[in-house]
Protein backbone atom coordinates (compact mmCIF):
# COMPACT_ATOMS: atom_id res chain seq x y z
CA UNK A 1 0.00 0.00 0.00
CA UNK A 2 0.88 3.29 -1.24
CA UNK A 3 1.50 5.62 1.92
CA UNK A 4 0.39 9.06 1.92
CA UNK A 5 3.97 11.37 2.18
CA UNK A 6 4.90 8.94 -0.87
CA UNK A 7 1.46 10.07 -2.76
CA UNK A 8 2.51 13.74 -2.37
CA UNK A 9 5.98 13.24 -3.73
CA UNK A 10 4.32 11.40 -7.01
CA UNK A 11 2.03 14.08 -7.24
CA UNK A 12 4.96 16.66 -6.81
CA UNK A 13 6.95 14.94 -9.31
CA UNK A 14 4.65 14.74 -12.14
CA UNK A 15 3.37 18.28 -12.16
CA UNK A 16 7.04 19.36 -12.45
CA UNK A 17 7.33 17.11 -15.30
CA UNK A 18 4.02 18.83 -16.61
CA UNK A 19 5.20 22.58 -15.93
CA UNK A 20 8.64 21.73 -17.51
CA UNK A 21 6.92 20.22 -20.23
CA UNK A 22 4.90 23.23 -20.37
CA UNK A 23 7.48 25.62 -20.77
CA UNK A 24 9.30 23.65 -23.32
CA UNK A 25 6.27 24.25 -25.50
CA UNK A 26 6.22 27.66 -24.51
CA UNK A 27 9.87 28.63 -25.49
CA UNK A 28 9.48 26.84 -29.06
CA UNK A 29 6.53 28.62 -29.89
CA UNK A 30 6.40 32.16 -30.78
CA UNK A 31 3.33 34.27 -28.81
CA UNK A 32 2.17 36.73 -31.18
CA UNK A 33 2.11 40.36 -29.42
CA UNK A 34 -1.72 41.40 -30.85
CA UNK A 35 -4.53 39.44 -31.15
CA UNK A 36 -4.68 40.36 -34.75
CA UNK A 37 -1.29 38.34 -35.28
CA UNK A 38 -2.92 34.56 -34.10
CA UNK A 39 -3.01 32.18 -37.23
CA UNK A 40 -5.39 29.76 -37.41
CA UNK A 41 -5.85 26.63 -40.07
CA UNK A 42 -7.93 26.86 -42.76
CA UNK A 43 -11.04 26.01 -42.59
CA UNK A 44 -12.30 22.46 -43.88
CA UNK A 45 -16.37 22.25 -44.45
CA UNK A 46 -18.18 19.98 -46.75
CA UNK A 47 -21.90 20.91 -46.53
CA UNK A 48 -24.18 17.89 -46.88
CA UNK A 49 -26.00 16.98 -50.36
CA UNK A 50 -29.48 17.37 -51.03
CA UNK A 51 -29.49 14.56 -52.90
CA UNK A 52 -28.50 12.26 -50.28
CA UNK A 53 -31.54 13.15 -47.99
CA UNK A 54 -34.43 13.63 -51.13
CA UNK A 55 -36.91 11.35 -51.39
CA UNK A 56 -39.56 11.21 -53.62
CA UNK A 57 -43.14 9.28 -52.08
CA UNK A 58 -45.09 7.60 -53.82
CA UNK A 59 -48.04 9.74 -53.31
CA UNK A 60 -45.88 12.20 -55.55
CA UNK A 61 -44.57 14.47 -52.99
CA UNK A 62 -41.08 15.31 -52.25
CA UNK A 63 -39.41 14.63 -48.38
CA UNK A 64 -36.26 15.31 -47.37
CA UNK A 65 -35.42 13.04 -44.68
CA UNK A 66 -32.48 14.04 -41.77
CA UNK A 67 -32.37 11.47 -39.15
CA UNK A 68 -30.53 12.50 -35.64
CA UNK A 69 -30.69 9.66 -33.51
CA UNK A 70 -29.44 12.37 -30.49
CA UNK A 71 -32.70 13.09 -29.02
CA UNK A 72 -36.01 10.97 -28.82
CA UNK A 73 -38.09 13.81 -31.11
CA UNK A 74 -39.03 14.32 -34.66
CA UNK A 75 -40.20 16.79 -36.46
CA UNK A 76 -42.06 17.27 -39.52
CA UNK A 77 -42.91 20.15 -41.48
CA UNK A 78 -45.42 19.98 -44.44
CA UNK A 79 -44.90 22.63 -47.05
CA UNK A 80 -47.88 23.70 -49.01
CA UNK A 81 -48.56 25.83 -52.01
CA UNK A 82 -51.50 27.64 -50.40
CA UNK A 83 -50.24 31.20 -51.61
CA UNK A 84 -52.29 34.55 -50.20
CA UNK A 85 -51.94 35.64 -54.08
CA UNK A 86 -55.06 33.25 -54.93
CA UNK A 87 -57.29 34.48 -51.90
CA UNK A 88 -60.20 36.06 -53.65
CA UNK A 89 -60.30 39.60 -53.83
CA UNK A 90 -62.42 40.98 -50.65
CA UNK A 91 -61.73 38.19 -49.07
CA UNK A 92 -57.74 39.10 -47.78
CA UNK A 93 -57.59 37.70 -44.29
CA UNK A 94 -58.61 34.90 -45.06
CA UNK A 95 -55.33 33.15 -45.63
CA UNK A 96 -54.38 34.11 -41.77
CA UNK A 97 -57.62 33.03 -40.57
CA UNK A 98 -57.07 29.17 -42.10
CA UNK A 99 -53.47 28.84 -41.03
CA UNK A 100 -54.62 29.79 -37.27
CA UNK A 101 -57.87 27.81 -37.71
CA UNK A 102 -56.05 24.77 -38.67
CA UNK A 103 -54.64 24.44 -35.40
CA UNK A 104 -57.10 25.84 -33.15
CA UNK A 105 -60.19 25.52 -35.02
CA UNK A 106 -60.33 21.17 -34.11
CA UNK A 107 -60.71 18.50 -36.47
CA UNK A 108 -63.50 16.35 -37.87
CA UNK A 109 -63.21 14.49 -35.09
CA UNK A 110 -62.20 16.43 -31.96
CA UNK A 111 -63.43 19.76 -30.75
CA UNK A 112 -61.14 22.88 -30.90
CA UNK A 113 -61.12 21.86 -26.82
CA UNK A 114 -60.40 18.33 -27.66
CA UNK A 115 -57.23 18.91 -29.90
CA UNK A 116 -55.87 21.26 -27.75
CA UNK A 117 -56.15 18.86 -24.66
CA UNK A 118 -54.76 16.15 -26.87
CA UNK A 119 -51.83 18.35 -27.95
CA UNK A 120 -51.28 19.47 -24.66
CA UNK A 121 -50.95 15.12 -22.87
CA UNK A 122 -48.53 14.61 -25.64
CA UNK A 123 -46.49 17.32 -25.07
CA UNK A 124 -46.29 18.06 -28.98
CA UNK A 125 -46.10 21.31 -30.44
CA UNK A 126 -47.85 21.76 -33.72
CA UNK A 127 -48.71 25.07 -35.56
CA UNK A 128 -49.34 26.47 -38.87
CA UNK A 129 -47.81 29.50 -40.26
CA UNK A 130 -48.96 31.39 -43.96
CA UNK A 131 -46.75 33.52 -45.56
CA UNK A 132 -47.69 35.46 -49.04
CA UNK A 133 -46.48 32.61 -51.14
CA UNK A 134 -46.98 29.58 -48.85
CA UNK A 135 -48.30 28.13 -45.96
CA UNK A 136 -46.33 25.43 -43.62
CA UNK A 137 -47.34 23.27 -41.11
CA UNK A 138 -44.87 21.86 -38.04
CA UNK A 139 -45.11 19.06 -36.04
CA UNK A 140 -42.57 18.49 -33.28
CA UNK A 141 -43.21 15.37 -30.76
CA UNK A 142 -41.36 12.50 -28.86
CA UNK A 143 -40.62 9.32 -30.86
CA UNK A 144 -42.81 7.61 -28.76
CA UNK A 145 -45.62 9.24 -29.97
CA UNK A 146 -45.11 9.79 -33.77
CA UNK A 147 -47.50 7.86 -35.23
CA UNK A 148 -50.23 9.51 -32.73
CA UNK A 149 -49.01 13.23 -33.74
CA UNK A 150 -48.57 11.72 -37.80
CA UNK A 151 -52.44 10.68 -37.12
CA UNK A 152 -53.31 14.29 -35.83
CA UNK A 153 -51.55 16.04 -38.51
CA UNK A 154 -53.05 14.35 -41.40
CA UNK A 155 -56.47 15.25 -39.68
CA UNK A 156 -56.04 19.12 -39.43
CA UNK A 157 -54.44 18.76 -43.19
CA UNK A 158 -57.73 17.13 -44.22
CA UNK A 159 -60.84 17.29 -41.92
CA UNK A 160 -60.57 20.77 -40.52
CA UNK A 161 -63.77 22.01 -38.23
CA UNK A 162 -63.12 25.12 -39.10
CA UNK A 163 -65.44 25.57 -35.21
CA UNK A 164 -67.45 28.90 -35.72
CA UNK A 165 -66.93 30.56 -32.10
CA UNK A 166 -62.65 29.55 -32.86
CA UNK A 167 -63.49 31.86 -36.24
CA UNK A 168 -65.35 34.33 -34.10
CA UNK A 169 -62.60 34.96 -31.59
CA UNK A 170 -59.85 35.24 -34.11
CA UNK A 171 -61.76 37.79 -36.01
CA UNK A 172 -61.96 40.10 -33.16
CA UNK A 173 -58.44 39.70 -31.92
CA UNK A 174 -57.74 40.22 -35.50
CA UNK A 175 -60.02 43.87 -35.82
CA UNK A 176 -58.47 44.88 -32.29
CA UNK A 177 -54.96 44.79 -33.93
CA UNK A 178 -56.37 46.30 -37.16
CA UNK A 179 -57.09 49.12 -34.57
CA UNK A 180 -53.76 49.71 -33.87
CA UNK A 181 -51.78 49.48 -37.22
CA UNK A 182 -51.35 52.95 -37.17
CA UNK A 183 -49.82 53.60 -33.75
CA UNK A 184 -46.04 52.63 -34.45
CA UNK A 185 -43.80 54.68 -36.64
CA UNK A 186 -42.14 51.19 -37.64
CA UNK A 187 -45.63 49.80 -38.63
CA UNK A 188 -46.51 52.40 -40.93
CA UNK A 189 -42.96 52.97 -42.69
CA UNK A 190 -42.81 49.00 -43.26
CA UNK A 191 -46.92 49.20 -44.62
CA UNK A 192 -45.93 52.54 -46.89
CA UNK A 193 -42.26 51.13 -47.70
CA UNK A 194 -44.33 47.76 -49.51
CA UNK A 195 -46.42 50.05 -51.48
CA UNK A 196 -43.66 51.69 -52.85
CA UNK A 197 -41.50 49.28 -53.63
CA UNK A 198 -44.03 47.32 -55.39
CA UNK A 199 -46.95 49.27 -56.19
CA UNK A 200 -50.49 49.84 -54.87
CA UNK A 201 -51.74 46.85 -57.12
CA UNK A 202 -49.29 43.73 -56.54
CA UNK A 203 -50.47 41.30 -54.19
CA UNK A 204 -48.42 41.75 -50.97
CA UNK A 205 -49.82 45.10 -50.86
CA UNK A 206 -53.71 43.46 -50.55
CA UNK A 207 -53.92 44.26 -46.83
CA UNK A 208 -57.01 42.72 -44.81
CA UNK A 209 -59.28 45.35 -43.95
CA UNK A 210 -62.75 45.60 -41.53
CA UNK A 211 -64.58 44.89 -44.38
CA UNK A 212 -63.25 41.93 -45.82
CA UNK A 213 -62.31 40.28 -42.26
CA UNK A 214 -66.00 40.61 -41.84
CA UNK A 215 -66.80 38.87 -45.33
CA UNK A 216 -64.79 35.66 -44.53
CA UNK A 217 -67.10 32.49 -43.56
CA UNK A 218 -66.39 29.45 -42.57
CA UNK A 219 -67.71 28.44 -46.19
CA UNK A 220 -64.77 30.69 -47.71
CA UNK A 221 -62.57 28.63 -45.31
CA UNK A 222 -63.70 25.42 -46.78
CA UNK A 223 -63.61 26.39 -50.26
CA UNK A 224 -59.83 27.21 -50.21
CA UNK A 225 -58.67 24.43 -48.31
CA UNK A 226 -60.04 22.51 -50.49
CA UNK A 227 -58.35 23.64 -53.59
CA UNK A 228 -54.82 23.58 -52.15
CA UNK A 229 -54.46 21.36 -49.61
CA UNK A 230 -53.30 18.15 -51.41
CA UNK A 231 -50.33 16.33 -51.95
CA UNK A 232 -49.30 17.81 -55.45
CA UNK A 233 -49.05 21.03 -53.67
CA UNK A 234 -46.53 19.77 -50.56
CA UNK A 235 -42.99 19.33 -49.54
CA UNK A 236 -42.16 17.87 -46.49
CA UNK A 237 -38.93 17.88 -44.08
CA UNK A 238 -38.80 15.25 -41.54
CA UNK A 239 -35.72 15.13 -38.90
CA UNK A 240 -34.94 13.24 -35.79
CA UNK A 241 -34.89 9.76 -34.34
CA UNK A 242 -35.90 7.71 -36.75
CA UNK A 243 -35.07 5.04 -39.11
CA UNK A 244 -34.81 6.45 -43.00
CA UNK A 245 -37.03 3.15 -44.67
CA UNK A 246 -39.63 3.50 -41.72
CA UNK A 247 -40.20 6.82 -42.17
CA UNK A 248 -40.64 6.52 -45.94
CA UNK A 249 -43.29 4.02 -45.28
CA UNK A 250 -44.81 5.83 -42.30
CA UNK A 251 -45.03 9.23 -44.79
CA UNK A 252 -46.37 7.05 -48.02
CA UNK A 253 -49.30 6.03 -45.58
CA UNK A 254 -50.08 9.50 -44.26
CA UNK A 255 -50.48 10.49 -47.74
CA UNK A 256 -52.13 7.41 -48.83
CA UNK A 257 -55.53 7.86 -49.76
CA UNK A 258 -55.92 11.49 -49.56
CA UNK A 259 -59.52 12.62 -49.83
CA UNK A 260 -58.70 16.33 -51.57
CA UNK A 261 -58.04 16.21 -54.96
CA UNK A 262 -58.01 20.48 -55.36
CA UNK A 263 -56.18 21.46 -58.21
CA UNK A 264 -52.42 22.99 -58.72
CA UNK A 265 -51.57 26.62 -57.12
CA UNK A 266 -50.93 29.13 -59.95
CA UNK A 267 -47.65 30.94 -60.79
CA UNK A 268 -46.24 33.95 -58.38
CA UNK A 269 -47.32 36.95 -59.69
CA UNK A 270 -44.44 39.26 -60.98
CA UNK A 271 -46.16 42.18 -61.73
CA UNK A 272 -44.22 44.69 -59.38
CA UNK A 273 -44.08 48.25 -59.99
CA UNK A 274 -41.33 50.32 -58.38
CA UNK A 275 -41.94 54.08 -57.32
CA UNK A 276 -41.20 57.19 -58.71
CA UNK A 277 -38.04 59.03 -57.51
CA UNK A 278 -38.72 61.51 -54.53
CA UNK A 279 -38.80 62.33 -51.60
CA UNK A 280 -42.30 60.51 -49.69
CA UNK A 281 -43.62 61.91 -46.35
CA UNK A 282 -45.99 60.76 -43.90
CA UNK A 283 -46.51 63.12 -41.16
CA UNK A 284 -46.71 61.86 -37.86
CA UNK A 285 -46.60 64.82 -35.37
CA UNK A 286 -46.84 62.95 -32.00
CA UNK A 287 -43.44 61.78 -32.11
CA UNK A 288 -40.19 63.58 -31.95
CA UNK A 289 -38.14 61.05 -34.31
CA UNK A 290 -38.46 60.16 -38.03
CA UNK A 291 -37.66 57.03 -39.46
CA UNK A 292 -35.99 56.62 -43.08
CA UNK A 293 -36.19 54.39 -45.98
CA UNK A 294 -33.76 54.86 -48.47
CA UNK A 295 -35.30 52.15 -51.65
CA UNK A 296 -33.97 51.13 -54.89
CA UNK A 297 -34.67 48.10 -57.04
CA UNK A 298 -33.87 45.03 -56.12
CA UNK A 299 -32.53 41.57 -57.53
CA UNK A 300 -33.56 37.94 -58.11
CA UNK A 301 -31.71 34.98 -56.69
CA UNK A 302 -31.38 33.53 -60.02
CA UNK A 303 -29.47 37.01 -61.09
CA UNK A 304 -25.47 36.27 -61.46
CA UNK A 305 -24.98 39.86 -59.49
CA UNK A 306 -26.41 37.59 -56.22
CA UNK A 307 -22.96 36.99 -54.84
CA UNK A 308 -21.46 40.50 -55.61
CA UNK A 309 -24.15 42.31 -54.24
CA UNK A 310 -24.59 40.33 -51.10
CA UNK A 311 -20.73 40.98 -50.17
CA UNK A 312 -21.27 44.97 -51.76
CA UNK A 313 -24.45 45.47 -49.42
CA UNK A 314 -22.46 43.42 -46.24
CA UNK A 315 -19.67 46.25 -46.70
CA UNK A 316 -22.07 49.11 -47.36
CA UNK A 317 -24.68 48.56 -44.31
CA UNK A 318 -25.26 45.00 -43.93
CA UNK A 319 -22.77 43.92 -41.62
CA UNK A 320 -23.43 45.70 -38.50
CA UNK A 321 -20.87 47.61 -36.91
CA UNK A 322 -18.40 46.70 -39.51
CA UNK A 323 -20.49 48.18 -42.11
CA UNK A 324 -19.94 51.66 -43.34
CA UNK A 325 -23.52 53.35 -42.64
CA UNK A 326 -23.00 51.69 -39.04
CA UNK A 327 -20.13 53.60 -38.53
CA UNK A 328 -20.73 57.38 -40.15
CA UNK A 329 -24.36 57.19 -38.88
CA UNK A 330 -23.79 56.02 -35.36
CA UNK A 331 -19.99 55.71 -34.53
CA UNK A 332 -18.44 59.14 -36.17
CA UNK A 333 -21.80 61.36 -36.00
CA UNK A 334 -24.37 59.59 -33.45
CA UNK A 335 -26.98 60.21 -34.92
CA UNK A 336 -28.68 56.55 -34.67
CA UNK A 337 -28.55 54.03 -31.87
CA UNK A 338 -28.95 51.64 -35.44
CA UNK A 339 -27.97 52.19 -38.87
CA UNK A 340 -27.60 49.69 -41.75
CA UNK A 341 -29.01 48.11 -44.97
CA UNK A 342 -29.87 45.00 -46.53
CA UNK A 343 -30.43 43.89 -49.97
CA UNK A 344 -32.27 40.46 -50.08
CA UNK A 345 -33.19 38.55 -53.75
CA UNK A 346 -36.59 37.10 -54.24
CA UNK A 347 -37.42 33.75 -54.93
CA UNK A 348 -40.39 34.80 -57.36
CA UNK A 349 -39.79 38.27 -58.06
CA UNK A 350 -37.22 41.16 -57.19
CA UNK A 351 -36.92 42.01 -53.85
CA UNK A 352 -35.69 45.81 -53.22
CA UNK A 353 -32.77 47.51 -51.60
CA UNK A 354 -33.36 49.58 -48.30
CA UNK A 355 -30.92 51.13 -46.04
CA UNK A 356 -32.70 52.70 -43.05
CA UNK A 357 -32.66 54.45 -39.62
CA UNK A 358 -34.28 56.30 -37.04
CA UNK A 359 -32.81 59.95 -35.51
CA UNK A 360 -33.75 63.21 -34.14
CA UNK A 361 -36.25 64.94 -36.79
CA UNK A 362 -34.04 67.39 -36.99
CA UNK A 363 -31.37 65.20 -38.10
CA UNK A 364 -33.23 63.64 -40.87
CA UNK A 365 -32.19 65.26 -43.67
CA UNK A 366 -28.39 64.91 -42.63
CA UNK A 367 -28.56 61.21 -41.51
CA UNK A 368 -30.24 60.77 -45.10
CA UNK A 369 -27.47 62.33 -46.80
CA UNK A 370 -24.42 60.59 -45.21
CA UNK A 371 -26.41 57.28 -46.66
CA UNK A 372 -26.61 58.49 -50.11
CA UNK A 373 -22.98 59.21 -49.68
CA UNK A 374 -21.42 56.20 -48.49
CA UNK A 375 -24.39 54.62 -51.37
CA UNK A 376 -22.04 56.65 -54.06
CA UNK A 377 -18.92 56.07 -52.65
CA UNK A 378 -19.05 52.68 -52.70
CA UNK A 379 -19.54 52.46 -56.16
CA UNK A 380 -17.40 55.34 -57.04
CA UNK A 381 -14.23 53.85 -55.52
CA UNK A 382 -12.95 50.60 -54.79
CA UNK A 383 -13.23 48.64 -51.10
CA UNK A 384 -9.60 48.26 -49.35
CA UNK A 385 -8.07 45.01 -49.14
CA UNK A 386 -9.98 44.90 -45.53
CA UNK A 387 -13.02 45.91 -46.03
CA UNK A 388 -13.54 43.06 -48.62
CA UNK A 389 -11.42 40.20 -46.94
CA UNK A 390 -13.85 40.79 -43.70
CA UNK A 391 -17.04 40.31 -45.44
CA UNK A 392 -16.08 37.30 -47.65
CA UNK A 393 -14.51 35.59 -44.38
CA UNK A 394 -17.72 36.49 -42.40
CA UNK A 395 -19.94 34.89 -45.07
CA UNK A 396 -17.94 31.96 -46.01
CA UNK A 397 -16.74 31.20 -41.82
CA UNK A 398 -19.80 31.16 -40.87
CA UNK A 399 -21.47 29.18 -43.24
CA UNK A 400 -21.49 26.36 -41.58
CA UNK A 401 -23.94 27.86 -39.15
CA UNK A 402 -26.80 27.08 -41.78
CA UNK A 403 -26.19 23.10 -41.23
CA UNK A 404 -25.92 22.48 -37.77
CA UNK A 405 -28.71 20.59 -36.93
CA UNK A 406 -30.95 18.22 -38.41
CA UNK A 407 -33.87 20.35 -38.54
CA UNK A 408 -31.94 22.72 -40.27
CA UNK A 409 -30.73 20.82 -43.09
CA UNK A 410 -34.27 19.48 -43.45
CA UNK A 411 -35.80 22.60 -43.47
CA UNK A 412 -33.03 24.25 -46.07
CA UNK A 413 -33.40 22.00 -48.75
CA UNK A 414 -37.57 21.72 -48.59
CA UNK A 415 -37.74 24.69 -49.16
CA UNK A 416 -35.22 24.83 -51.96
CA UNK A 417 -37.45 22.33 -53.15
CA UNK A 418 -40.19 24.28 -52.92
CA UNK A 419 -39.24 27.44 -54.26
CA UNK A 420 -37.47 25.65 -56.97
CA UNK A 421 -33.92 26.46 -56.39
CA UNK A 422 -32.83 23.06 -56.27
CA UNK A 423 -34.16 22.12 -59.62
CA UNK A 424 -32.25 25.19 -61.07
CA UNK A 425 -29.20 25.19 -59.12
CA UNK A 426 -28.68 21.82 -57.21
CA UNK A 427 -25.70 22.74 -56.26
CA UNK A 428 -25.94 25.64 -54.59
CA UNK A 429 -24.88 24.99 -51.10
CA UNK A 430 -21.62 23.80 -52.52
CA UNK A 431 -20.44 26.54 -54.72
CA UNK A 432 -21.72 29.33 -52.26
CA UNK A 433 -18.50 29.63 -50.71
CA UNK A 434 -16.11 29.34 -53.96
CA UNK A 435 -18.23 31.95 -55.65
CA UNK A 436 -18.03 34.60 -52.35
CA UNK A 437 -14.50 33.75 -52.15
CA UNK A 438 -14.05 34.56 -55.94
CA UNK A 439 -15.59 38.20 -55.77
CA UNK A 440 -13.11 40.96 -56.28
CA UNK A 441 -12.82 44.41 -55.73
CA UNK A 442 -13.74 45.07 -59.10
CA UNK A 443 -16.96 43.07 -58.92
CA UNK A 444 -18.03 45.22 -55.55
CA UNK A 445 -17.41 48.18 -57.33
CA UNK A 446 -19.52 47.22 -60.59
CA UNK A 447 -22.67 46.28 -59.37
CA UNK A 448 -22.51 49.01 -56.49
CA UNK A 449 -22.58 51.04 -60.14
CA UNK A 450 -25.33 49.01 -61.30
CA UNK A 451 -28.01 48.89 -58.76
CA UNK A 452 -27.14 51.61 -56.07
CA UNK A 453 -28.09 54.56 -58.70
CA UNK A 454 -28.75 58.18 -57.82
CA UNK A 455 -31.22 58.78 -60.12
CA UNK A 456 -33.92 56.08 -58.87
CA UNK A 457 -33.89 56.53 -55.50
CA UNK A 458 -36.80 57.05 -53.28
CA UNK A 459 -36.63 58.31 -49.64
CA UNK A 460 -39.49 57.44 -47.15
CA UNK A 461 -39.56 59.27 -44.27
CA UNK A 462 -42.14 58.49 -41.31
CA UNK A 463 -42.41 61.58 -38.44
CA UNK A 464 -42.80 64.79 -37.24
CA UNK A 465 -43.43 66.49 -40.62
CA UNK A 466 -42.70 70.48 -39.63
CA UNK A 467 -39.96 69.50 -37.37
CA UNK A 468 -38.49 67.10 -40.20
CA UNK A 469 -37.94 70.39 -42.76
CA UNK A 470 -36.58 72.23 -40.50
CA UNK A 471 -33.59 70.95 -40.40
CA UNK A 472 -30.49 71.03 -38.63
CA UNK A 473 -28.69 74.21 -37.78
CA UNK A 474 -25.62 73.14 -38.05
CA UNK A 475 -26.21 70.90 -41.32
CA UNK A 476 -27.33 72.98 -43.90
CA UNK A 477 -28.79 70.05 -46.29
CA UNK A 478 -32.80 69.79 -46.90
CA UNK A 479 -34.80 66.25 -48.12
CA UNK A 480 -35.80 68.02 -51.11
CA UNK A 481 -32.21 68.35 -52.11
CA UNK A 482 -31.40 64.52 -51.69
CA UNK A 483 -33.52 63.14 -54.47
CA UNK A 484 -34.18 63.79 -58.25
CA UNK A 485 -37.64 63.64 -57.60
CA UNK A 486 -40.23 66.35 -55.81
CA UNK A 487 -41.40 65.59 -52.25
CA UNK A 488 -44.77 64.20 -51.33
CA UNK A 489 -46.68 63.97 -48.73
CA UNK A 490 -48.28 60.39 -48.25
CA UNK A 491 -51.67 60.53 -46.11
CA UNK A 492 -52.48 58.20 -43.36
CA UNK A 493 -54.36 55.19 -43.98
CA UNK A 494 -57.90 54.57 -42.27
CA UNK A 495 -56.51 51.64 -40.24
CA UNK A 496 -59.69 49.87 -40.98
CA UNK A 497 -60.31 50.62 -44.54
CA UNK A 498 -56.53 51.07 -45.43
CA UNK A 499 -58.04 54.14 -47.59
CA UNK A 500 -55.89 57.58 -47.48
CA UNK A 501 -57.19 59.77 -44.40
CA UNK A 502 -57.40 63.50 -45.24
CA UNK A 503 -56.87 65.54 -41.92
Amino acid sequence: MIQPHRNARLLASCLALIVVGCSTAVTRTTIPDRPEKLTYPPLVYHPPAPADYRVPLAAGPVAYLVPDRSRPLITVQVLVRAPAYAVPAGKEPLNSLLADLLTQGGTQSQTAEQLEERLEFLAAELAVHASSTEMSARLNILTKDFDQGLAILRQILTTPRFQEDRLALLKQQELQSMRERNDASASIEQRERGFLAFGEPFFTNRHATAASLESVTRDDLVAFHRQFFHPANMVLAVSGDFERAEMISKLDAFLKDWPITGKTAPPCPTNATFAAPGVYLVNKPEVNQGRVGVLLPGIRRDNPDYYAVTVMNDILGGGGFTSRIMKRVRSDEGLAYSAGSYFPAGAYYPLFFAAGFQTKARTVAFATSIVLTEMKRIAAEPVSDQELHTSKRSFIDVFPNNFVTADQIAATFANDEFTGRYASDPDYWKNYRPKIDALTKTDIQRVAGQYLTPDKVVILVVGPREEILKGHPDHPVTLQSLSTGSLKDLPLRDPLTMKPMTR
